[in-house]
């Protein structure tokens, strides 16, 4: 695995789905719920639903670990918004800030989603130091071409 440190210089605001509950690594629990609620994101359109979006790219975000990597933590999908975006109601979308700070930052290539597993299995037994606060993913237009995809991964 190769990953370079990055500064994140300021907090990057979001508005999307939260995965309503926790999930796990174990048992590969997690492939199941993170891909499910991929469709769900998908199938919602949630991207035409959430305002003030800043960019095309959409962001997959891993936090409130309740440990190392085989603890319960929280998902989320989301677009990246201008600060002060107030969240709609009525539509199911959640705001989530991604704190400024220091990170490691890979990029998983390959077929997807096969890539992204692959890399987080790299990260897993890489030994590098993590603090388990907030991990993301941003899926950008590199990441379209499903065959030959490039998605960031940030690690906190």
């Amino acid at each position: 695995m190769t990953a370079s440190k990055v500064d994140v210089p300021e907090t990057i605001h979001l508005i999307g789905i939260p995965l309503p509950f926790k999930t796990t690594n174990e048992n590969g629990q997690s492939n199941v719920d993170i891909g499910n609620h991929w469709q769900a994101f998908e199938k919602g359109q949630y991207f035409t639903k959430i305002p003030n979006i800043q960019t095309q790219e959409v962001y997959a975000v891993y936090h409130e670990y309740e440990g190392d990597h085989m603890a319960p933590f929280s998902y989320f999908i989301g677009c990246r918004v201008s600060p002060g975006t107030e969240v709609p109601e009525g539509l199911g979308l959640h705001a989530l800030s991604i704190p400024p700070g220091a990170y490691h930052q890979l990029i998983a290539k390959g077929q997807m989603p096969h890539c992204i597993g692959q890399a987080w299995q790299e990260v897993w037994q890489s030994g590098v130091e993590r603090a388990f606060q907030m991990d993301y993913e941003v899926y950008g237009e590199k990441s379209q071409n499903w065959n030959n995809a490039e998605v960031d991964i940030f690690i906190s």
